[in-house]
């Protein structure tokens, strides 16, 4: 994602170079050198699959398989991708649930988590690891650049996960997390108009235009990378913002039975910012700028 170079999406939202733009210029190798890695184990642990292959007659009504579909032979028939998954969840098993099993029944009856977290999608940004949610604490929704569309934006994931959060389970605390080195907001950034577009990534981005828009106003005169970064953290506003928008949030907001909370990881520097909106402060301020209390620096 760090690698992104500052241009406009493409127009085929799935073709190579869009998503190299958006997600990181390192993509492709790492997958080209993952792959390579478990060939070279799936050779050294299973010698004998290439030469069973070669040992069969060759068809003669049969096109010669490619180069790429040998591979994704061999390493179905010898390479089980997935074992170290289960000896991650055997693990799991008998070292935390068995060991908590009072914890995990009680779970299996019912949830009373007291965070919602809204999280990027981002493969780096877990916030379990990061913050130590344990099963039952935190009701978590992903999506890419941890984005709150508005109450009139319509229906979406995030919003449905909202309603059952806040008005099902009761949630107490709502709390946004951006983090460093976003593609997603980049991907923001760099996008030169707002037409429609058959991208999923770029309309679902545009969430974040007002903050963009603040972006560009206060920080012209930085770097793009800069930019970016200020981006980061001025959308994690706009969505606690965003918030307001849906009635049962603000009214249990103004209640005080529920608080708004945004939070930043930065895992160049492994670094955490944590505050919380302040609703009386926002609200005087006309609900079009986040006012914050209760800031904090981890590190």
């Amino acid at each position: 994602m760090a690698a992104l170079a500052p241009t406009s999406l493409s127009k085929d939202p799935l073709s190579n170079g869009a998503l190299t733009r958006i997600f990181g210029s390192r993509v492709k190798s790492l997958e080209i050198q993952h792959t390579q890695l478990r060939l070279r184990t799936c050779f050294r642990s299973n010698s004998g699959v290439k030469l069973k292959a070669s040992a069969e007659p060759p068809a003669l009504t049969r096109e010669p398989k490619s180069d790429k579909q040998e591979s994704i032979m061999e390493m179905g028939n010898g390479c089980d991708l997935f074992n170290e998954m289960k000896n991650n969840f055997l693990s799991f098993k008998k070292h935390k649930y068995m060991e908590n099993l009072e914890l995990f029944q009680a779970l299996s009856k019912g949830q009373a988590p007291k965070f919602m977290v809204i999280a990027c999608a981002d493969s780096r940004v877990c916030p379990s690891n990061i913050l130590g949610f344990k099963p039952g604490e935190a009701f978590m929704v992903r999506n890419v650049a941890n984005m709150v569309p508005t109450y009139e934006s319509g229906p979406s994931e995030t919003n449905a996960a909202l309603e059952f959060a806040v008005n099902s389970l009761e949630v107490e605390n709502i709390l946004i997390i951006g983090h460093s080195c976003c593609g997603g907001i980049r991907a923001l950034m760099s996008m030169q108009d707002e037409v429609d577009s058959s991208s999923f990534i770029r309309s679902w981005v545009i969430v974040g235009k007002n903050a963009k828009l603040s972006t560009k106003a206060a920080a012209s005169n930085l770097s793009f990378d800069q930019q970016c970064t200020h981006c980061e953290k001025e959308s994690i506003n706009c969505s606690l913002l965003n918030l307001l928008t849906y009635p049962w949030i603000e009214e249990k907001v103004k209640k005080g039975e529920l608080s708004l909370h945004g939070g930043y990881y930065d895992f160049v520097d492994c670094t955490f910012e944590k505050w919380t909106l302040d609703y009386k402060g926002s609200v005087m301020e006309g609900k079009n700028r986040v006012v914050v209390k209760n800031q904090s620096f981890w590190c």
